[in-house]
Order: structure tokens, then C-alpha cells, then sequence
């Protein structure tokens, strides 16, 4: 049986996804009335500008406020200003539009609104050093987190207590005014304080589960930082706090929702789609592992799903950093599993981040087809090597197969797909 060739279907796949989370499509069915005050719009996250613009277009009164974005994210609006900062380790322009948007949200009424429009990526988009703290510390704190291999909920869980403005500070500094938070999501589980590190709402966690986390994963902080924690000065809003009485918080797009859109293409073309999860979490390599063990029975045993099939995926891996390759979560799975399943054949695969960016690179992800593994070594390139160092990127650049899509405008985490049409 000649093999298909199943790479448009997953492109098609993983376009669905990103198109079901767009602002424009999930964010005006949320939005309220206007005020009777003045309505100010804040926010910060790959998909902000986005969802500013989204809002804008359905937006009849009067409007104002400034929302920060990724660069290269921006989309032009008229009566909101973009802002654009640096992600994933933060810079003096996501600083400067933090405190610019801290003294927006000051000296509001009861009669006016402010709506939050929140993303992932905020949390280094949204930068205010707690107190003691500089920019130099925060930058130091995020980049050692990114490497440390902890998880997104544990990052932000020690970015909340180092911060001045996430962990519910937000929020607070818009009372009396009503607050209306918008979220798009891109954690495992949809936890609103996880995403972009809960800049509106409460934070049941303390400085000592911050503290406990830097121990567990040795993460070298600034003396300041520590400071900070062990004083108890860096605890944030807490549960019951009646500067956060009466506020909304919606999710208006999540994985769970883009996965769904993934898997409309799939039966479309005739394919049984299962999801198997919308928040996997874990070392990337190590799913990408798990993930090939499913395949494998799949298409040895007809278990626990018959082919021809399609196994879809979401959440957010994490990754150890151990070499000195150019890599992403995304594409450190997808090289994972191209070892494990060792040229399996009738198996495709794609793995991706919704935003466009796996890791540091411009890049989303990459595709795995059969002859993965004999292409790379045809080039002299040795997959295992590539994998030890990190090297998802220059592995899969090498062969043509890295996604590219540009900035997609959203963010709803890790998408992957593998197609198994069975033994052949």
C-alpha cells in the first residue's frame, strides 16, 4: 500500500485550531453594556491587540485604554493604543506600559468599567518589579525559570509573588470601578490565576509556595528577590479581598476549544479523531515518548483505537534545558517522538504552539512523516545527538519541515496531532 502523505490534513488541523481562538469570532458575545462611566480597556497577552481590535469593532460608546502586545503582534486600533514588549524575558517597554497602564486604572468610580482583556504571555509582557526588585532581576528570575524545567503554574506562581502588578494588584487598583476580565487561555486547566500570572484576580498561593518552588528546581534568584520572599513583603491579593468584591472573569476561548476545531477537520476527512487531553503537562521528551507507545499499539494492535486515526493533544510541556541547540517544547516532543517510533510507518505528526513561537524562534513547530529519521541521517545529521542538545529546531529546519505561520493573533498553548493510518 503506497503511504499517504497526511501533512496538508495536519496543516489543516492546526490552522483550525488557531482560527477557532481568535478574538474576533470568541470576543464580542462577552461583552456587557456600556457604563454609565467612563469604560477604559487595559491588557496584555499575544492575542491582546487582538482582542482590543475585537472589541473596538463592537464597541458603541465611548472607549479608551492601552493594552501591551509581543512585538510583531500588533494590530492597529483607533481608540486603544498597542503597545508592544518583549516576550518571553521581559524589557523596559513592557515596564514603562505597565505603569502607564497602573496609573490609567487610578482614581475610577463605581460608575465607570474597566475590561481586561488577558493572554498568554503576559506575565513578561506585564512587567512592574515588586518592591526592591529591578528590571535586571526580573529578566535574570525569568530566563532562570524558562531553563529550570518547572511548570507554567509553578513559574507563574513565583512571577506573582516577585511582581507589583500581577497576583490580584491589577484588580486592586481598579477599585471602586467594576473590573471585567477576558481571558483567553493557554494553561493546563484553565486556572485564571495561571494566566498571564492573574494580574486581575485572586491569588490563594503565598510567598512560601514561591520560595518552595525555587528549592525544588535550584533556581538561582537575586538576593532582592529573596528577600522579598522570606520578608512576606511580596504576598499578593488574597481570596476575600473587598477591593476584588463583584468582579467578572470569563474564559472566552481555551485548548479544550481549538482541539474541538481540530477535530471537526479530521472527520471531515474521514478520520476518527480522540482527543486525549487538552492540559498534558510534564518534560516534552517524555510525552513525546508516551505518545509514541500509544501510536505504536494503535497501529500494531488496533488498541485502544482503531485505525486509521487521529490522536489530538494540548497543554503545556516543559523543557530542561541541557544542550546548546536551538529548541522549543513543541518541536523537542515532536524530535522525541520521531526517535522513539524509529521510522514507524504510517504514522504523521505536528506539533506546534498556537501563538506562532515555539521557544525563542519564529518558528511554530514542525511536522514528522515516516521518513523522518532516514532523511536526517542521509543529511549526517544523528536524531538522538540533536535531541540531547536540544536541537529540535536546526533538526527539523534541516529537512524543510519546520510550520511557519507568522503571528497568529492568539494563544492557546501546545497543539498536536499524529495521524495513524495503520501497518502497511
Amino acid at each position: 500500500m503506497t503511504e499517504i502523505d497526511r501533512r496538508p490534513l495536519l496543516r489543516a488541523m492546526f490552522d483550525a485550531a488557531i482560527a477557532a481562538a481568535q478574538p474576533a469570532l470568541c470576543l464580542p458575545p462577552h461583552l456587557p453594556p456600556p457604563p454609565r462611566g467612563r469604560t477604559i480597556v487595559i491588557g496584555a497577552g499575544k492575542a491582546s491587540a487582538a482582542m482590543a481590535r475585537a472589541l473596538e469593532d463592537h464597541w458603541a460608546g465611548p472607549i479608551e485604554g492601552i493594552v501591551v502586545t509581543r512585538y510583531g503582534y500588533e494590530v492597529p486600533c483607533q481608540r486603544i493604543e498597542i503597545v508592544q514588549a518583549a516576550h518571553p524575558v521581559p524589557d523596559a517597554a513592557g515596564l514603562l506600559a505597565a505603569d502607564r497602564i497602573r496609573k490609567l486604572v487610578s482614581g475610577l468610580t463605581r460608575d465607570d468599567l474597566v475590561i481586561a482583556l488577558i493572554s498568554g504571555g503576559g506575565s513578561s509582557l506585564l512587567v512592574a518589579p515588586g518592591a526592591g526588585l529591578t528590571l535586571a532581576d526580573k529578566q535574570s528570575v525569568n530566563a532562570a525559570l524558562l531553563k529550570s524545567g518547572a511548570s507554567i503554574s509553578e513559574m507563574n506562581c513565583v512571577r506573582r509573588h516577585l511582581s507589583g502588578i500581577k497576583g490580584g494588584r491589577l484588580a486592586a487598583a481598579c477599585h471602586p470601578a467594576r473590573l471585567l476580565t477576558l481571558l483567553i487561555s493557554d494553561v493546563p486547566g484553565d486556572n485564571p490565576i495561571d494566566i498571564a500570572s492573574g494580574p486581575t484576580v485572586a491569588d490563594p498561593s503565598t510567598c512560601a509556595d514561591a520560595i518552595a518552588i525555587i528549592e525544588r528546581y535550584h533556581i538561582e534568584v537575586p538576593v532582592a528577590a529573596r528577600t522579598l520572599l522570606t520578608s512576606g513583603a511580596g504576598e499578593s491579593i488574597k481570596p476575600g479581598d473587598p477591593r476584588l468584591s463583584g468582579i467578572e472573569t470569563h474564559i472566552i476561548t481555551a485548548p479544550q476549544m481549538a482541539l474541538e476545531a481540530a477535530a471537526h477537520v479530521a472527520r471531515a476527512a474521514g478520520l476518527t479523531p480522540y482527543i486525549l487531553s487538552d492540559s498534558m503537562e510534564g518534560e516534552a521528551r517524555d510525552i513525546g515518548k508516551a505518545h509514541a507507545a500509544i501510536a505504536r499499539q494503535v497501529s500494531a494492535q488496533g488498541q485502544p483505537f482503531a485505525p486509521p486515526c487521529v490522536l489530538l493533544s494540548g497543554g503545556e510541556t516543559t523543557v530542561t534545558i541541557r544542550g546548546q541547540g536551538r529548541g522549543g517544547r513543541n518541536v523537542e516532543f515532536l524530535l522525541s517522538l520521531a526517535v522513539a517510533l524509529d521510522g514507524l510507518a504510517g504514522v504523521h505528526a505536528l506539533a506546534g504552539d498556537t501563538d506562532g513561537v515555539d521557544g525563542m524562534e519564529e518558528i511554530a513547530g514542525a511536522c514528522l512523516t515516516p521518513d523522518t529519521l532516514a532523511r536526517a541521517w542521509a543529511l549526517g545529521m544523528n536524531p538522538r545527538a540533536s535531541l540531547d542538545n536540544n536541537d529540535g529546531h536546526g533538526f527539523f529546519q534541516a529537512l524543510g519541515d519546520s510550520v511557519i505561520t507568522g503571528p497568529t493573533l492568539t494563544n492557546v498553548n501546545d497543539f498536536r496531532a499524529i495521524v495513524i493510518d495503520g501497518r502497511y
